[in-house]
């Protein structure tokens, strides 16, 4: 079997779909199928060509055993809605004219977002004699709508139609939560979809395989320190001023520290933001390698998971969860739906709070504070929960499982 996957987001750039579809393409080859990817030069989320692979000078390689087919793409530092446009279209023009002479393929999985590329993959599908897979990893541009994204009733009446034209065009469907999977179920009930959930590596996020890095010498954290962790794009849809505000209400207690690492369009507000507070418990860290997450992750104490309170939001499930928790680290969840049904409701793995609510938020920072061991309890509950329920080896070997009954 041999499958083209065709996405804007690879290695080497960090991000949640860069390691997920990565982590699934290895374990696809490692159960003997054929495994491409089509992707662009990598500029994520800086937004410039990283310096190895600027004018062209790496058009194909090989990471990990996976062949990876890289084609130009337009990048420019500007938040404004033609560049982004810009960005989207001009990767949707060369992945075609890339892909049209990569041979045939028994299956094309494009991720979206951007739904854009849904262009290339129908024709590369039809030209390559594939069966187009619709991975969905989140529902846009319903979600692009609802954050205020995209206001643009023309362009959101647009990319509605092609969506729709794109799930009809797929041989499967597959969403990366069940609250995606049961919206396009409801609104395209002929269709065949499926769940093909995001998950861990357990052997590589295994706390017994790390001991101390310096982690908190570094940063000047005390061991008596409580470390809040959150790791991630620094975003419009994490809700991360809440987290702020709700660590002014915490200041006084002063073995509770707050950590933000990554960056992305927010940080600049929420920068200023510590700035009015005058707060001392926020601190902002660099983004980092894949390759260092368990080394941070197996010094901090709780995992920060916030997101803004939306209904879109229900279905939704970071992937940053996967993580902590099979590093044994407790959540503190701040996402309401499926994600809090899995974790905190079945699995004991951490405490939730309303989305949005500082007040809320800043309760269970010092109930987590005051309790060392419910940290270690529902840390332990966590890895065992993914272990079982979202381990990659599984996902993939029943995702092939699939592919073979289409």
């Amino acid at each position: 079997m041999k499958i083209l996957i065709l996405t804007q987001y690879y290695p080497p750039e960090i991000g949640a779909p860069q390691n997920r579809l990565h982590e699934l393409a290895v374990r696809l080859k490692a159960n003997d199928l054929i495994v491409d990817v089509l992707t662009a030069m990598p500029n994520y989320p800086k937004m410039e060509i990283v310096e190895e692979y600027r004018n062209g000078k790496i058009k194909s390689e090989l990471i990990d055993g996976i062949q990876v087919y890289r084609s130009g793409i337009f990048v420019s530092t500007s938040k404004g809605i033609i560049a982004r446009l810009l960005n989207y279209f001009s990767f949707v023009w060369t992945s075609y004219w890339r892909g049209r002479k990569l041979g045939e393929y028994d299956f094309i999985l494009v991720e979206s977002p951007p739904l854009f590329l849904g262009y290339t993959a129908m024709a590369l599908a039809k030209k390559l004699k594939a069966k187009l897979i619709f991975n969905v990893s989140d529902l846009w541009p319903e979600s692009a709508e609802k954050l205020n994204i995209v206001t643009n009733k023309t362009l959101l009446n647009f990319a509605y139609k092609l969506e729709a034209k794109c799930y009809k065009r797929a041989k499967l469907i597959t969403g990366q939560t069940q609250g995606i999977v049961n919206n396009i179920s409801q609104r395209f009930p002929s269709k065949n979809i499926y769940w093909l959930p995001n998950g861990v590596d357990i052997n590589f996020y295994n706390p017994a395989k790390y001991v101390n890095s310096g982690f908190r010498e570094k940063y000047h954290f005390k061991e008596s320190d409580v470390l809040f962790f959150y790791g991630g794009i620094l975003g419009y849809a994490q809700g991360l001023q809440t987290v702020v505000r709700a660590a002014d209400l915490v200041k006084e207690n002063h073995s509770i520290q707050i950590i933000l690492q990554g960056s992305g369009p927010e940080k600049t507000l929420l920068e200023e933001l510590k700035m009015e507070l005058k707060l001392e418990n926020v601190h902002f860290l660099p983004p980092v390698a894949k390759s260092e997450m368990p080394k941070i992750l197996k010094e901090v104490d709780v995992a920060l998971v916030p997101l803004r309170k939306l209904d879109l939001f229900q279905g939704a499930i970071p992937s940053k969860i996967f993580e902590a928790l099979a590093m044994e680290k407790p959540l503190l969840l701040g996402v309401e739906g499926e994600a809090k049904h899995h974790f905190i409701d079945k699995a004991k793995a951490g405490l939730s709070f309303e989305p949005e609510n500082e007040l809320d938020l800043a309760d269970k920072m010092q109930q987590f504070a005051s309790d060392r061991n419910q940290i270690n309890e529902m840390g332990k509950n966590g890895r065992s929960y993914v272990s079982e329920h979202f381990n990659r080896n599984k996902i993939a070997a029943d995702f092939i499982q699939e592919l073979q009954n289409n």
